[in-house]
């Protein structure tokens, strides 16, 4: 049950490093809004698309959101702006010391490392080890210490498990922790990771988080408006109801815990269950026991890591040689991690005892008991796999002598492993391990009331042999117990064990039924109970008082154990290295029988007699009888039996002399008969034993090279592992690798998305506008043109990659275009020329250089823009200016001036003309010009009209005019005829004098 320690940070030196500034509190800079950091690695922009979209639009949320991504890290990230187009928030690239704000999103920067520190957030250069980076784990530790219980942490998709120790830090600290449902997940090993700890609040899609964080941040909000004094946990009788339905639920008790962590942890599970009252939150405890047992891992929370306080293990391993280098080699060495959560402190120890060993090349015995009351830590541990994540805690050699790769995690090598011994175990009711050399209790006793904590010191102490050593977490002490234990290392708190009289046992009584502590010893591989176990001596001697003086006790190997009188008639050693094997050092007769009486009983469990075998020693030949009995330890398991090999000698009784009767009545015969009779038996065993012998060399020489193969198998496995380990490697760079290349290839497929949707636009645009445009290359081949072009230019799609210059155009009088092109890109002046096409349509082409963003010339843009309307337009406007011209000259001339059409009706009329004639020239416009011509000469004005029609010039000439008073008079006129473009006479122009 090992818990933060308020006092101790958890991150890496490098993080330790960081929030050096952040000693008065967590997160005082930054003000009283919560942060969220959000992680996320593979599939992680798709899960941020839902997750800003479902953000309300029409309200601010008071949180600040982390992003923390992995990213190529040289590859320039575009989340910022991806991000930004789902939120009304503004979304900041996080630069180095950067405040956060509420109602602000921050997104780490690619191949930076990023933690908080007192509101601001820091960027750390990423320090190369060959391992994946941890970047989200790395920034959620900084974001648990900074911010305490206002921290709040979102796992979203992503491979491997980067993220859950981060989010073990945040809810160690009272934070809440959200993740992303496996099934809504493109990638879903970080949120499963994150879910498998059972330490997620909500499992939700990222289109439902907002709305569950910002009635989570409402109901944390609404808590803490009433103050500490208002609520109604501090009232004695809601607690006690709830420690006794916690205890009835899982059989722990916590009433001599602290208050007011147990306050903390309940008043979290109704802020996540937006429940204000404690009565309604006791009547949810006593209908559902799913909260009941989530109240309980809250409890529990263990956040622990590999080698945690490196001065701690750094004193503790000087104290380990010290130790050590007292205790006789091959001694058995006991160890007892309590509350070791998942395992890693357990683990820890035996790594450093294993390092010492082998560094001083002793050899010890070591049994590392590792216990705690959670069940799914105790599972975790005793699996000894562990996410990848714990590369930022072990060093790379220890990482690459200890553990193994496996997939997208590390196990714990088999050394160590079997050196460890985990077990379900309340260290308040259940008995204690005894006989022990070295106990770690960090961070437990913390959370303890007095009288609580002075028992289990003295419960410690009872549990550790003379001068035992004791390690207590940075903020825990052996209080007012000092005659108990001495200090060693007062800052990293180790202890030393002192002689005492005043205390004799384990002040703790087991409240557990004597069944329970069986089952829970049942579970471990050593009997946890302090009972005793005899030695070998006095197990041998027991066994041996009623049956030989002469025996030895072995293992179910045939290795010596215990030998006791005088076995040189039976046993010697044999030539050669060294060994304990009883079956090489049985003398001539014996090995074989020995061995199968060996193999008997261990497979019956029964004794086993051979009497009267023939034994030679030393020349002379005697009769043994050999049994072999089983034995089972006080204490013992089945995997445990010992075998107890005894000799008894019998000396055979003389056989009596024949009477010289018998002899000489006919005994020779039968005496010789019986002697030919040995002589043959004897000759039968002597091949026997020959044929034995041979055979028994032959085994050993076939288990030597037997043996021989299996260091050759060692070796090649040897080398096979290495090579494994070496792949596991490269398949962790490459996942992270894939990683980020997922995250690249996810931005890259949104950039492809976009350009695609501007590419359409730009298509739209070009068709709409109906501009005729075609794109060239600096060797004037087509590259791209528009469908209106191809009426000006006969382009189709194949002509994509041809030179300009092979394509037929419809212009007229213009075929220069490819040299018009050169020109431009030689030059770099745009031109514009005036075309006309065949079917008279006016075109205004461009030629302008094609230019990139980057200002770099690739080519040249044609562009043809209709003017066949502006042209006429001109045309128009160019005849109404000679008009108005026109109009002037007749305004102003001192002849009268006259316009009529052919038909006589009259078009123009001067001020001179109104002068002279009478008729205004509102007048003058609704009257024919034979008005104005006497009846004498109106057929010669006809006349003039009919030659004027022919365009015929005529010479001025003279005539007559009535006024408006009817006077006639004479004039000198000069009559033109207007024509059109047409070349046809519209009107006649006459100035008369």
């Amino acid at each position: 049950m090992t818990t933060e320690d308020p006092a101790e940070g958890d991150l890496s030196e490098t993080v330790d490093r960081t929030l050096t500034a952040n000693a008065d509190g967590p997160g005082e800079a930054a003000g009283a809004f919560p942060v969220v950091g959000i992680g996320a690695s593979a599939g992680g922009l798709s899960a941020f698309e839902a997750f800003f979209s479902a953000m309300p639009a029409d309200q601010d949320s008071g949180m600040a959101f982390v992003l923390v991504q992995h990213l190529a890290p040289d590859h320039k990230s575009i989340l910022v702006e991806l991000v930004q187009r789902y939120t009304r928030m503004e979304v900041f690239e996080v630069t180095d010391g950067m405040r956060i704000s509420p109602n602000c999103a921050y997104v780490i920067p690619p191949n930076h490392e990023m933690a908080l520190s007192n509101g601001a957030l820091q960027l750390i250069e990423p320090v190369v080890t060959g391992s994946p980076r941890l970047s989200i784990d790395f920034f959620l530790r900084s974001l648990a210490q900074d911010q305490g219980e206002r921290a709040i942490c979102v796992i979203l998709s992503g491979s491997g498990s980067d993220g859950t120790l981060g989010m073990r830090a945040i809810k160690a600290e009272g934070g809440m922790a959200m993740a992303q449902t496996p099934t809504s997940a493109e990638y879903d090993a970080m949120p499963r990771s994150a879910i498998d700890t059972g330490l997620v609040d909500f499992t939700l899609p990222p289109a439902e988080m907002p709305a569950q964080l910002l009635a989570y941040v409402r109901s944390r909000s609404r808590k803490a408006s009433l103050g500490p004094s208002s609520t109604a946990l501090k009232a004695e009788h809601p607690i006690k109801e709830i420690l006794a339905l916690l205890r009835a639920h899982t059989g722990h008790d916590f009433a001599q815990f602290k208050m007011n962590t147990i306050n903390r942890r309940v008043e979290r599970r109704m802020v996540v269950h937006k429940i204000d009252q404690p009565g309604q939150y006791l009547l949810l405890l006593q209908e559902d026991p799913a909260e009941l047992e989530a109240l309980f891992r809250d409890l529990l929370i263990g956040v622990t890591k590999f080698f945690r306080d490196a001065e701690a293990f750094d004193a503790m391993q000087e104290q380990i040689a010290r130790r050590l280098a007292s205790t006789p080699v091959g001694s058995l060495v006991r160890v007892w991690a309590v509350a070791c959560s998942t395992g890693e402190e357990a683990y820890s120890l035996a790594i450093l005892f294993r390092e010492h060993m082998e560094l001083t090349k002793q050899n010890f015995k070591l049994q590392v008991f590792g216990t705690d009351i959670d069940s799914r830590a105790i599972a975790t541990a005793r699996a000894g796999l562990y996410p990848s994540s714990i590369v930022t805690d072990v060093s790379p050699e220890r990482l690459s002598r200890w553990f193994s790769p496996e997939g997208d995690c590390y196990r714990i090598n088999k050394s160590i492993r079997d050196t460890l011994i985990f077990s379900e175990h309340d260290v308040v009711k259940d008995p204690p391990f005894s006989r022990l050399d070295f106990i770690s209790c960090r961070n437990l006793l913390i959370y303890m009331g007095p009288e609580l904590q002075r028992k289990l010191i003295q419960l410690f102490h009872y549990a550790l042999n003379q001068d035992g050593v004791l390690l207590l977490g940075s903020a825990e002490t052996v209080g007012d117990s000092a005659e108990l234990f001495a200090p060693l290392e007062r800052k990293a708190k180790l202890y030393r064990r002192q002689q005492t009289h005043s205390a004799t046992g384990p002040l703790l009584a087991p409240s557990a039924p004597r069944a329970t502590i069986h089952r829970s010893v049942g579970r471990a591989r050593f009997p946890s109970l302090p009972a005793p176990e005899l030695p070998p001596r006095e197990l041998t001697e027991r066994a041996l008082l009623a049956r030989a003086p002469v025996g030895v006790l072995v293992n179910a190997r045939g290795d010596l154990l215990y030998v006791h009188g005088h076995t040189g008639r039976y046993l010697q050693p044999a030539p050669g290295e060294a060994g304990l094997s009883i079956f090489r050092m049985a003398r001539d007769g014996l090995a074989h029988h020995l061995q199968n009486a060996l193999q008997r009983a261990s497979t019956t469990k029964e004794l086993v007699c051979y009497p009267k075998l023939r034994l030679k020693a030393d020349g002379s030949t005697s009769t043994v009888n050999l049994t072999v009995e089983p034995i089972w330890p006080r204490g013992g398991s089945a995997n445990e039996v010992l075998y107890l090999i005894a000799f008894e000698e019998i000396r055979l009784s003389e056989p009596s002399s024949p009477s010289d009767g018998e002899l000489d009545a006919g005994g020779a015969a039968p005496q010789q008969t019986s002697d030919a009779r040995i002589a043959l038996l004897t000759q039968e065993l002597r091949a026997k034993d020959e044929y034995l012998r041979s055979t028994q060399e032959e085994a050993q020489i076939a288990n030597e090279q037997l043996r021989s193969a299996n260091e050759e198998l060692q070796s090649i496995n040897e080398e096979l592992q290495s090579t494994n380990e070496e792949l596991e490697t490269s398949k962790e760079e490459l996942q992270s690798v894939n990683e980020e290349l997922a995250t690249v290839n996810a931005e890259l497929e949104t950039k492809v998305s976009d350009l695609s949707c501007a590419n359409n636009d730009l298509n739209n645009l070009m068709a709409g506008t109906g501009v005729g445009t075609i794109f060239v290359d600096h060797q004037l081949c087509v590259r791209r043109f528009t469908p209106a072009v191809t009426p000006l230019v006969n382009l189709i799609r194949t002509d994509v990659g041809r030179p300009l210059g092979h394509i037929v155009s419809n212009l007229l009088g213009y075929d220069s275009l490819a040299l018009d092109v050169k020109d431009v890109l030689e030059t770099l002046i745009p031109k514009e020329l005036e075309v006309k096409t065949q079917s008279a349509a006016w075109f205004l082409l461009r030629i302008r250089p094609y230019r990139t963003l980057e200002n770099v010339i690739e080519g040249a843009v044609v562009t043809f823009t209709e003017i066949t309307e502006q042209k006429r337009a001109q045309r128009v406007l160019l005849e109404h200016e000679a008009l108005r011209r026109m109009a002037a000259v007749m305004r102003d001339s001192t002849d009268a001036i006259t316009v009529q059409g052919l038909d006589g009706q009259i078009l123009a009329w001067n001020r001179c003309a109104t002068a002279r004639y009478g008729w205004s020239e509102a007048e003058a416009l609704t009257m024919n010009i034979r008005a104005l011509i006497p009846d004498s000469q109106r057929e010669a004005a006809l006349a003039v009209v009919r030659r004027l029609a022919q365009a015929e010039v005529l010479e001025p000439f003279r005539t007559q005019r009535l006024t408006k008073d009817s006077k006639v008079v004479e004039i000198s006129m000069t009559a033109t005829a207007l024509v059109n473009g047409a070349q046809e006479v519209y009107a006649v122009f006459t100035t008369e004098r």
